[in-house]
């Protein structure tokens, strides 16, 4: 039988139809379902993946304000912005962390101190996409070897910053603070979106106290990226608010001045302008280089500074408490003649000492031999203790205190003073409930002539010392003089809430000026040769402070132990006596008597705002008068 005979051509020709229809509907639904795909994400969904492609490609960036400027009352420029180079890396873009950094090692010498930094912070919480710096300040030759081999590390990027820099560090640390890095516990409190980008802060003085002002408001910008993260192009900007510029009260003359006449000591000046309440001077010595602590200081200058004896970094003006000694007994004087304890013609004689009962404890004059009968005026000009004792225990503890508290003492009466301590105003309570142990008549006795359980600040004798030269009329000391932007400068600062000291005779202020004249023009005057030659008259009070011990735990060898166990050198005054342009309180630690050694500083103060700033001032103007086209 023939092949041919068996083949059914039409079946075969029906099956293969059956399967070509069969492929062809499968054909079919494969393309429809594409076409539905494709319909959905191209039309229905195509909003949600352009969005989702943005993302990839398009980003907002935040861009950091530039922060504001600070210059003082002459506008001299205390601190200001300079571009810096750093080496950042944003954790999300780097795949191998470890890796990374070994092999950016091999480029750039990038300290222990800086790679400790980098991992404490990339340990801490942060806004996602952030870049954390991990190496600052780079050189040219640095930037050069980066930018050749840039394209080997993907998230790691030389950047260029404003950060703050202080032209006149050692002379203005303590007055205006200094900024530095955010850490964890500021990262919770700031506000998240504003400080987007923003690395540094306001940590201490001016700095922290207008940190708000002086920030600004941040901004913001569209950029398209590479694959590698790298940015082409920017879509769309909204600029930053810079931060406000400030101008101070602070006078670098006078400041600068200060640090030169406590060169080599330890001690602190603060400067007041009585009107106003504005702070000409505020100077800490031994200072310190602020700009270290920017970007972050090393452990050794840390160590070094943080370990030295002279202690650099504690702010004495504000935050050191002394027994304020004589310098206390103006502000003694106003409370005993208000409270009718004593008057101006009352007289006490004094033996060389005083008793608070027959055959007790002799408390004794500085002048051991006694001045005889005295009244407030010649025991003020010859710093008589035996006066202060007698009237500070008819007063006492009570009476005292309240009228301290009323001149500022014991607590921080300052508007805008970043970090101020409110020393020690003792009272019977206090001494209950501290000591355990009742007031007793003999702490009146210290107490009187600023020693004892009372403490103070210079800031706060500076204060109580303008409080005289106001006769009674408060001006809260104050750093902030003008900002430069449109809302008033008292939008910037706190409320002032002190009310005038009022006395029952007005005549009192005037009555205790006198006797303050009479410490340094008197013939019996304690600090009267300081102010021979002078052409105006000043009132002050000189102050000699004991020390009795080390602290607790500080060891130093024989002639250190000498030195630190001398007497601290005070004084408070102000100039001219009728009408005062500038009041001062001065401390120089371990320095010896006051009107040997501060009462001199003080009227070199005194000599250069009333005589030899004026001078050059007009000297100046009539320079330029003469030649206009003289370059300044």
């Amino acid at each position: 039988m023939a092949w041919g005979e068996f083949k059914n051509t039409a079946a075969e020709r029906r099956l293969f139809q059956r399967r070509a229809m069969v492929v062809l509907v499968f054909v079919v639904i494969l393309m429809a379902g594409l076409l539905a795909r494709m319909y959905q994400l191209q039309i229905v969904e195509h909003d949600i993946y352009t969005t989702l492609s943005d993302k990839n490609r398009v980003q907002v960036q935040s861009v950091p304000p530039p922060r504001g400027l600070v210059y003082d009352r002459n506008n001299v420029l205390l601190a200001e912005n300079r571009p810096v180079f750093s080496l950042t890396v944003v954790p999300e873009r780097v795949g191998d962390m470890e890796e990374m950094l070994a092999r950016l090692s091999e480029i750039l010498d990038i300290a222990d101190e800086d790679l400790e930094r980098f991992e404490r912070r990339l340990r801490e919480p942060r806004r996602p996409y952030q870049a954390i710096p991990l190496n600052y300040d780079l050189d040219e030759g640095e930037i050069a070897r980066m930018a050749v081999h840039r394209h080997q590390f993907p998230g790691v990027e030389v950047e260029a910053e404003l950060v703050r820099y202080y032209p006149h560090s050692e002379l203005t640390a303590h007055a205006l603070g200094f900024v530095g890095r955010i850490n964890r516990e500021e990262l919770q409190r700031i506000d998240p979106v504003n400080y987007a980008g923003t690395n540094y802060i306001g940590k201490s003085g001016i700095e922290r106290f207008y940190e708000e002002a002086l920030h600004g408001q941040v901004g913001y910008q569209h950029v398209e990226t590479n694959a590698r993260g790298r940015i082409l192009r920017v879509l769309e900007r909204v600029n930053p608010v810079p931060g406000e510029d400030l101008q101070l009260h602070l006078d670098l003359r006078l400041q600068r001045r200060a640090h030169e006449l406590l060169e080599g000591r330890r001690g602190a000046i603060i400067a007041i302008e009585p009107a106003t309440g504005g702070i000409l001077a505020l100077a800490s010595v031994p200072g310190f280089d602020a700009n270290k602590f920017v970007t972050g200081i090393s452990v050794k200058d840390y160590r070094e500074l943080s370990q030295s004896i002279d202690k650099p970094l504690f702010n004495r003006a504000l935050r050191g408490q002394y027994p304020p000694a004589s310098t206390i007994k103006p502000m003694m004087a106003v409370a005993a003649l208000d409270s009718g304890v004593t008057d101006r013609e009352r007289r006490i004689w004094d033996p060389g000492y005083f008793q608070l009962r027959e055959g007790g404890r002799r408390f004794r004059n500085w002048n051991r031999s006694g001045d005889g009968w005295v009244d407030l005026k010649y025991s003020m000009a010859r710093s008589n203790d035996v006066y202060f004792y007698e009237v500070g225990v008819e007063m006492g503890v009570d009476v005292m205190s309240e009228y301290l508290a009323r001149f500022g003492f014991g607590e921080d009466a300052t508007l805008d003073v970043s970090g101020a301590l409110d020393g020690l105003l003792p009272t019977a309570d206090w001494k209950r409930a501290v000591k355990s142990e009742p007031w007793y008549p003999g702490d009146s006795v210290n107490m009187s002539i600023g020693q004892g359980f009372l403490l103070s600040t210079p800031m706060q004798l500076a204060t109580a010392t303008a409080l005289i030269a106001n006769r009674g009329v408060w001006a809260e000391p104050r750093l902030l003089k003008d900002v430069r932007g449109d809302r008033p400068v008292e939008t910037f600062l706190p409320e002032p809430s002190r009310k005038p000291l009022i006395l029952k005779d007005p005549d009192d202020w005037e009555y205790v000026v006198e006797t303050m004249e009479e410490v340094m023009h008197g013939a019996r005057g304690t600090a009267r040769r300081a102010a021979r030659g002078a052409s105006y008259r000043m009132a002050g009070k000189t102050g000699t402070a004991q020390v009795f011990s080390l602290g607790e735990g500080e060891e130093y060898d024989a002639e250190q132990i000498r030195e630190r166990l001398r007497d601290h050198a005070l004084y408070v005054g102000f100039a001219p006596a009728d009408k005062p342009e500038i009041a001062v309180a001065i401390i120089i630690e371990n320095g010896g008597g006051g009107s040997g050694v501060a009462a001199p500083v003080a009227r070199a103060l005194f000599d250069a705002w009333l005589e030899e700033f004026p001078a050059a001032e007009a000297e100046s103007v009539v320079t330029q008068a003469s030649d206009p086209g003289a370059v300044h």
